[in-house]
């Protein structure tokens, strides 16, 4: 696979606002054995294999970016595991970590086939994972992921922490739902030594429910929160959008992203790449740039550095979204763009 990395003199990738782009998710694949009622509607049609990237495309791809100045790399999905090859995949972007070129190589997964793969993932120099998981709760984690078993998933989490592998809990807030098990939640995760980051319900593609009435803003559960513990703000960071408080009671750390309650976008350092080789510069706006028509041109190196380039110079100051607007402020779903 191509190696296209030369961190020490290739130009850096600055947008129109003065933000450098220092993170790449690049998302491996549309498909997931799950179908979470917030992410996805009950009966998807996923994209023809000829649409979707090959590992070779992927790999080209990433390390351009890795040469523009990314430093970090997520995989993610759909969920990742479930794409054909993809440890192959892990292999060939492992040998950035190597060079230097890249600081961090990492992947958010639903925890199903993590299991199988985490020894192999932390062997390649994996260090650290998010984890999607709502609830403890095996029937409501069923109805949530229409059909998922949640004991696979801690058993995936637990091989991971086994293998070294830091875990971050991720999970989504919803109001009639898993509001009242998050504290619940929190402490599970931080006595297996694991972060917890809170997310709001994201308005990303029509699904088969009503996101108003799920929608839980974080400054409201921060507060609740705080009535019975003391949250310290840190400075900690991730790379990513949360924001970090300690939990002094369990002496872990609990992230908040909050798109809605509160926007992030002023340092938003990343940018997105679909398994469909489609850029996209901010998660909540239809903005793209197809990256795939470029590779499968016949692009040259430069070419595609070019194209790239002025994806970057058209990213917006901000996203779009409105938790209560009629219809989601980005008709693709999650599970297409990547997490």
């Amino acid at each position: 696979m191509a190696d296209m990395t030369s961190p020490d003199d290739s130009p850096r990738l600055i947008d129109g606002f003065g933000r450098a782009v220092t993170y790449l998710r690049v998302s491996v694949t549309d498909r997931c054995d799950l179908r979470c009622v917030y992410c996805m509607a009950e009966h998807m049609t996923f994209l023809p294999k000829a649409e979707v990237l090959t590992l070779e495309e992927l790999d080209r791809l990433a390390s351009t970016f890795l040469g523009l100045g990314v430093r970090k790399l997520r995989l993610t999905g759909g969920e990742p595991l479930v794409r054909k090859g993809i440890m192959e995949l892990v292999e060939a972007l492992s040998r950035h970590l190597k060079s230097g070129a890249l600081d961090e190589l990492t992947l958010t997964t639903n925890g199903t086939q993590l299991a199988q793969h985490a020894d192999r993932l932390a062997a390649l120099g994996v260090r650290r994972i998010n984890v999607s998981l709502d609830t403890l709760k095996p029937d409501l984690f069923r109805r949530l992921t229409r059909g998922g078993d949640v004991a696979k998933v801690v058993g995936g989490i637990d091989a991971a922490l086994a293998a070294g592998i830091q875990v971050k809990i991720n999970a989504v807030a919803l109001k009639r739902d898993n509001a009242a098990e998050l504290p619940q939640l929190i402490q599970w995760a931080h006595a297996r030594g694991c972060d917890m980051t809170l997310i709001e319900t994201m308005p990303l593609g029509e699904i088969d429910e009503d996101r108003t009435d799920q929608f839980l803003s974080l400054r409201d559960v921060r507060r609740e929160l705080s009535s019975y513990w003391t949250l310290t703000d840190l400075a900690y960071a991730t790379g990513g959008p949360a924001r970090y408080a300690k939990v002094e009671e369990t002496g872990g750390r609990l992230g908040f992203i909050t798109p809605l309650s509160h926007n992030f976008c002023e340092a938003c350092n990343r940018v997105r790449l679909t398994c469909t080789g489609t850029l996209h510069t901010c998660l909540g706006r239809d903005d793209a740039s197809d990256l795939r028509a470029v590779l499968r041109g016949g692009a040259t190196d430069g070419e595609l550095v070019a194209a790239i380039h002025a994806a970057i110079g058209s990213k917006p100051k901000g996203h779009d979204f409105q938790v209560d607007a009629p219809r989601p402020a980005v008709a693709r779903h999650m599970s297409t763009t990547g997490g």
